[in-house]
């Protein structure tokens, strides 16, 4: 199937079309298990909750969203990796009031944030740090977010920006460098 057609029954989908919510699963699910498997590399090992999950909860709140006109099947896995996020940030949180603050949960930026990263962030760190830069720079903070979690290529992230490839590579440069000294500052506590 081609990305138009797609398209159009994400959007019948997104409208209520029970056809088209049947229809579009099939269709997606391939590439939604990968962006949770993408999301589940960065994530510990022992990790309770499992991509498969993590793809069913994010496509019921897909179906469930009332707020949002997808676009087009990149603006879709956008808004999916935002989701997967802010699934994978609520199961942290209640994990660490489970065990009552300790036990902070693990991700690695390795081949995200820059290729020479290896060292094991907080994803709770991660989170704070993008929702900060949201406030100083909202598009940059969604470049983060297309690239970090959805995995998609700087070309696709210039697509579903509206922006020029040089300013979502700026823009990707930019943010790399400020969330990197701002976790540095989390992880020595300042």
């Amino acid at each position: 199937m081609n990305a138009t057609s797609a398209t159009a029954i994400l959007k019948n989908a997104r409208r209520g079309d029970s056809a088209a919510i049947e229809a579009i699963l099939p269709l997606v699910y391939d590439e939604l298990h990968a962006l949770a498997r993408a999301c589940f590399r960065r994530e510990r090992v022992e990790h309770t909750l499992q991509p498969t999950a993590l793809v069913h909860e994010a496509y019921l709140r897909l179906i469930d969203e009332t707020s949002v006109e997808w676009q087009d099947r990149t603006h879709f896995f956008g808004i999916a990796a935002r989701s997967m996020r802010q699934i994978l940030v609520e199961h942290a949180r209640r994990h660490m009031a489970e065990k009552r603050g300790g036990d902070r949960v693990a991700v690695t930026l390795s081949g995200r944030l820059g290729d020479d990263e290896q060292d094991s962030l907080d994803l709770l760190d991660v989170n704070q740090a993008l929702t900060e830069l949201a406030g100083y720079d909202a598009r940059k903070a969604r470049v983060v977010e297309l690239r970090f979690f959805s995995g998609l290529t700087v070309e696709e992230v210039a697509v579903e920006l509206d922006a020029s490839l040089t300013t979502v590579e700026r823009d990707w440069r930019m943010a790399r460098a400020w969330l990197r000294r701002r976790l540095r500052r989390a992880e020595h506590g300042s």
